[in-house]
C-alpha cells in the first residue's frame, strides 16, 4: 500500500488521510511528489489521474481524493474506530468532516500553505508566524470554526480531548486548521472562542501522529 502525497512541510491535503491511515495502524509507505518544481506536473501525471494528491494505490487500484481514502479506510479498518461510537455523535462528524472538505474558501485561499505563505517554507510546522488576515470572509470562516468545536466539544467532548471525546475522522480533517490558526497568529478569543476551540487546537498540535508528521517534514528542510 502506498500513499502518494505533496510536499510533508504544507500539504495539508495530504496530512488528511496520511494521518487517518497511521490512526488505523495501516502497513503502508508513502511517496512524496514536489507541488511547485519543474517537473511537478509529469510526476504528478505519473501516480495521480486528476494530476493532484494524496492519491492511494491499494490491490492493483489508484483511490484518490482525501475523503475517499479516509472512507476507505474506515470500512477496510473498522476496529480504527475511525467514526463515533454514538450514532448521533457519528452523524454529526460525519458532517463536520464534510463540511471541512468541501468548504471555508476564504481561510484556504488568504491563509495559504505553502512556499510563500507568509514568508516562509515550512508552513504546517515552522516556528515563523504570518500576521493574521483581516478580510470579513476569513472571520467569518474563523467565527463557522469556533462555533463547531465549542458545540461539539460541549454535547460529545467528555470522553477525552478531541471533537467527539476519541480521536476520529473529523480530528484529522481539522488538524491543518490547527496549523493554520498557528501559522496566522490567531486569536480565537476574539472570534467567539472561551477556551474551548484553544484548547481543542493545541490538543490537535501535540497529538503523537501529527509529531511524527512534523518530524518527517523537518527532515525536507533545506
Amino acid at each position: 500500500m502506498e500513499l502518494i502525497v505533496g510536499n510533508i512541510a504544507f500539504s495539508t491535503w495530504s496530512l488528511r488521510p496520511w494521518l487517518v491511515l497511521k490512526r488505523c495502524g495501516a502497513d503502508f509507505t508513502t511517496t512524496e511528489v514536489p507541488l511547485y518544481g519543474p517537473d511537478s506536473a509529469r510526476l504528478l501525471a505519473q501516480h495521480s489521474p486528476t494530476g493532484k494528491v494524496p492519491v492511494l494505490k491499494v490491490e492493483g487500484e489508484t483511490i484518490w481524493d482525501s475523503m475517499a481514502i479516509s472512507v476507505w479506510a474506515s470500512e477496510m479498518f473498522p476496529d480504527a474506530a475511525l467514526w463515533p461510537s454514538d450514532r448521533h455523535a457519528r452523524w454529526l462528524a460525519r458532517s463536520v468532516a464534510c463540511e471541512m472538505h468541501s468548504s471555508f474558501m476564504a481561510l484556504r485561499t488568504e491563509c495559504g500553505m505553502g512556499p510563500d505563505a507568509g514568508g516562509v517554507i515550512h508552513t504546517m510546522v515552522g516556528p515563523d508566524r504570518a500576521p493574521t488576515p483581516t478580510s470579513e470572509a476569513v472571520a467569518a470562516d474563523v467565527r463557522r470554526l469556533v462555533e463547531i468545536i465549542r458545540t461539539m466539544r460541549g454535547r460529545f467532548g467528555a470522553a477525552g480531548p478531541y471533537l467527539f471525546g476519541e480521536w476520529s475522522m473529523p480530528d484529522a480533517f481539522l488538524t491543518p486548521v490547527a496549523t493554520r490558526f498557528r501559522h496566522y497568529q490567531f486569536d480565537l478569543s476574539a472570534f467567539g472562542d472561551d477556551g474551548t476551540a484553544a484548547s481543542y487546537v493545541a490538543e490537535l498540535l501535540r497529538q503523537p501522529d501529527f509529531l511524527e508528521w512534523t518530524e518527517l517534514a523537518a527532515t525536507k528542510q533545506p
